[in-house]
């Protein structure tokens, strides 16, 4: 590297991810590139909102870099790095890895022009573009994520989350409150999580009387988790052609909250 980026992963942040990258494949033409310059490249990505082709110089080729990141996001290899980090970040804030409680809320974000996959239109928030579906525990920390057509509702995206959850297996063994705000509210969600999870949902509701800024109680948990997202300018609109894309850098700025945590 010729140039120190604000987006690079010091020694130490290196030294916690190192051991969880995978072993390069046996056969074939060995393994040269260095992997933590391909780790920078696509922080830097994340955070400046650049496209793969427009990467400086001094980084790994794009081509290369982008096929990292595309074989990792295909093959899982990003979202068991996120889990092992989440689990690292709750032992280290004295919680149990699994968590009791976790909160879910939608963010509608518009899409860039050339994107037409799954796209749709939130009448509510009057947003064309995709809505990003965050489950957090009480840290703030992500579970999982799920993003769609902007047109989708609350309750039908909710749904899809949740099965997301629940597919983690032991690591929610413990969870057993859902709370979310009044878009999820109504018997048929209601019921149909507590038929097929056996988990409480919990709705907090904005007080009638209350104006202007109000601190819902533990609905300001994913609130907070939205508003990390924005430091990412490549979060700022949905720049991907696949949603899966979007799930993933979604997964790669926590992964950097939480190694610079932990470090």
């Amino acid at each position: 590297m010729t140039k120190a980026y604000s987006s690079n992963l010091t020694q130490d942040q290196w030294e916690l991810l190192e051991p969880l990258i995978p072993v390069a494949k046996k056969g074939g033409r060995p393994r040269e590139v260095d992997v933590c310059s391909v780790l920078n490249a696509i922080f830097y990505v994340l955070t400046q909102g650049c496209t793969w082709r427009n990467l400086p110089g001094d980084f790994p080729n794009w081509q290369t870099v982008y096929t990292y990141f595309r074989n990792w996001r295909i093959d899982g290899t990003w979202i068991s790095i996120h889990d092992r980090l989440r689990g690292w970040a709750r032992v280290e804030n004295e919680r149990c890895v699994s968590p009791s409680e976790a909160i879910i809320d939608s963010q509608s974000v518009k899409s860039a022009a050339m994107v037409s996959q799954d796209v749709g239109y939130d009448a509510g928030k009057k947003v064309k573009g995709r809505k990003r579906f965050l489950t957090v525990d009480t840290l703030g920390l992500v579970l999982r994520v799920l993003v769609t057509a902007a047109s989708v509702d609350e309750r039908s995206g909710g749904k899809q989350v949740l099965k997301k959850v629940k597919k983690m297996g032991d690591t929610v063994s413990r969870l057993s409150t859902i709370w979310v705000d009044g878009g999820y509210d109504g018997n048929p969600f209601m019921q149909w999580v507590m038929d097929f999870y056996r988990w409480i949902v919990q709705v907090v509701l904005r007080p009638h009387e209350r104006k202007g800024f109000v601190l819902l109680p533990k609905r300001w948990v994913v609130e907070r988790t939205l508003g990390w997202l924005t430091g990412c300018r490549r979060l700022n609109k949905d720049y991907e052609l696949l949603p899966q894309t979007s799930e993933t850098f979604i997964y790669l700025a926590m992964i950097r909250i939480m190694v610079r945590r932990l470090a």
